[in-house]
C-alpha cells in the first residue's frame, strides 16, 4: 500500500523544490503580442523613411560601339559558282585573306582574252579619234585659206569697183564734151543754112557743116553708149563683190559644218573610248572579284552557302564573320513613358546574363554582380518593337566589364534616377505615377559669366 502524504504542496514550494520549475516564468501572451506589434510598427516606420533610388529597368543585348565592328556577313559582289573554300567555321582570318574562290557563270565573261580584246578595241577607237583630229586640223587650214582668199578677192573686187566708177565719171565727161561739140556743130549748121538761104554761103559750105553736125551727133551717141556700158560694168562689179562674199561664205560655212561634224564624231569616239576603258577596267576588276576576301580581322562564325559547285547570286550572303577587335556596348530598349527620364552621360547599372548577381534595385550600392555604364546615344524615334533604343558603354570609373562577354549576350539595365524615401516610392507605385524627372547637377548649374 502506497504511502501518500496528505499534505498538499503550494506553488512556491513546488517551484522551489524543483530546479526545472524554477526556470519557468509566468509570461502573458497578450503582453508579448503587443510588444511584437509595436516593434514591427516601429521597424516599418523606420524602413519607410529609408532612402530609395528610383530607376528605370529594361532589357537589351551586348553589341559593339563601332558599327563597323559588329557581326557582319560577307557577300558576293558578282554572281558565280563556288569552286573552292579556303576557311572553315571557327577559323581566324586577317583582313584580305581569301575565304573562297568563285568561277564565272555569265556567258559574256567566258572569253579568257576578254581584257586583251577590249584593249584592241580601245586602240582602234584611239586611232579613229586621231584621224578625226587630223581632219579637224586640215579643215581649220582650209577655212583659214578660204578666209584669206576671200579677203584678197574682195579687195580685188573693190578695186575694180573703184576703176569702173572712175570710168563712169570719165565717160560722163566725154559725153558732156560730145554733147557740147554737137550743139556747137548744130548751131554752125543752122547759121550756115541761113546764110546759104541768104546767098552768102555756098552749098559746099552748107554740106560741110551738115556733115560736121552729123559727126558730132554720132560721137555723142557713142559717148552715151560708152557711158551706159561703164555704168553696167560698175553695177556688175558691185554684184560681183556680193557674189564673191556669198560664194566664200558658203564655202567657209561648208568647211565649218564639216569641222563641227568631225568634232561630233571625235567626241562620240572619245565617249566610246571612255566606255571601252570602263569595260576593260570592269573586266579586270571582275577577275579580282572571283576571290572573296575577309573585309577585316575576325573569326568565321557560320557558312551560309556550303558545298562545291553551288551557284550564288550577286549580293547574296556567303559567310558571317565576327570582328576580333571591338569595343563593347549595350543597347537597351526603353518604354516611351520613361524615355524623357534618360539623358546622355547618365549612369546605368547593368546585369549580364550568365554572371552571378544579387541585386537590390533601390539600393544599387548594396548590389553585387552589377557593372557600371553611361549613356552615349539615344534614338529620337521608336523602333519596330515600339520602344526607344539607347546605347550604353562601360564606365571607366567603375569595375571593368567581363572579358568573356560576347556580342549578342543578354543584358539587363537599370537607369539610376532620383533618391527618394521608400514611403514616397510606395505611394508613387500605388498611384501609377512615373519616376521623378530631373536634370543632373552639371546641366542645371548656371554658367559663370566671364
Amino acid at each position: 500500500m502506497s504511502n501518500i502524504h496528505e499534505k498538499t504542496m503550494t506553488k512556491s514550494e513546488l517551484i522551489g523544490n524543483f530546479h526545472s520549475f524554477s526556470l519557468i516564468k509566468d509570461f502573458q501572451a497578450r503582453v508579448i503580442l503587443v510588444r511584437l506589434l509595436v516593434s514591427a510598427s516601429l521597424l516599418f516606420l523606420i524602413i519607410l523613411f529609408l532612402p530609395w533610388t528610383q530607376n528605370v529597368q529594361s532589357r537589351g543585348t551586348v553589341t559593339s560601339m563601332n558599327p563597323g565592328m559588329r557581326p557582319q556577313t560577307i557577300q558576293s559582289i558578282i554572281g558565280g559558282r563556288i569552286e573552292k573554300w579556303y576557311v572553315q567555321e571557327g577559323d581566324f582570318v586577317k583582313k584580305g585573306d581569301t575565304v573562297l574562290y568563285l568561277s564565272e557563270i555569265k556567258g559574256e565573261y567566258f572569253d579568257p582574252n576578254l581584257v586583251q580584246r577590249a584593249d584592241k578595241q580601245i586602240n582602234a577607237k584611239e586611232q579613229s579619234a586621231t584621224a578625226y583630229s587630223e581632219k579637224i586640223r586640215a579643215l581649220d587650214s582650209q577655212i583659214d585659206a578660204l578666209v584669206s582668199t576671200n579677203k584678197l578677192k574682195l579687195k580685188q573686187a573693190r578695186n575694180y569697183i573703184v576703176q569702173t566708177r572712175l570710168k563712169v565719171q570719165s565717160d560722163s565727161i566725154n559725153l558732156m564734151a560730145a554733147d557740147t561739140d554737137y550743139l556747137t556743130a548744130k548751131k554752125q549748121y543752122e547759121r550756115t543754112e541761113q546764110l546759104y538761104k541768104d546767098g552768102l554761103k555756098s552749098l559746099t559750105d552748107l554740106e560741110i557743116k551738115k556733115l560736121k553736125s552729123q559727126e558730132t551727133l554720132a560721137k555723142k551717141i557713142g559717148a552715151e553708149n560708152k557711158l551706159l556700158t561703164s555704168k553696167n560694168e560698175y553695177i556688175n562689179t558691185v554684184i560681183e563683190l556680193t557674189s564673191i562674199q556669198n560664194q566664200y561664205d558658203d564655202k567657209i560655212s561648208k568647211s565649218k559644218s564639216e569641222k563641227y561634224a568631225s568634232y561630233s564624231d571625235l567626241y562620240t569616239t572619245e565617249a566610246d573610248i571612255a566606255k571601252l576603258q570602263t569595260q576593260s577596267s570592269n573586266y579586270s576588276l571582275r577577275k579580282g572579284m572571283y576571290y572573296v576576301t575577309a573585309p577585316q580581322d575576325g573569326y568565321i562564325t557560320k557558312a551560309i552557302k556550303t558545298g562545291i559547285g553551288e551557284n550564288v547570286k550577286e549580293g547574296e550572303n556567303l559567310i558571317s564573320i565576327m570582328p576580333s577587335n571591338y569595343e563593347m556596348a549595350v543597347e537597351l530598349y526603353i518604354d516611351p513613358v520613361n524615355a524623357p527620364l534618360i539623358e546622355k552621360n547618365q549612369h546605368i547599372r547593368i546585369i549580364f546574363d550568365g554572371w552571378p548577381n544579387i541585386v537590390f534595385s533601390g539600393w544599387p550600392n548594396s548590389s553585387y554582380g552589377t557593372y557600371g555604364g553611361k549613356v552615349v546615344a539615344i534614338d529620337n524615334f521608336v523602333i519596330e518593337n515600339g520602344k526607344y533604343r539607347i546605347l550604353v558603354i562601360k564606365d571607366s570609373k567603375d569595375y571593368p566589364w567581363p572579358k568573356e562577354l560576347r556580342v549578342g549576350a543578354g543584358a539587363f539595365g537599370m537607369a539610376l534616377l532620383k533618391d527618394v524615401p521608400i514611403w514616397y516610392e510606395i505611394w508613387r507605385k500605388l498611384s501609377g505615377f512615373p519616376p521623378d524627372y530631373y536634370k543632373s547637377s552639371e546641366q542645371t548649374k548656371p554658367k559663370k559669366e566671364k
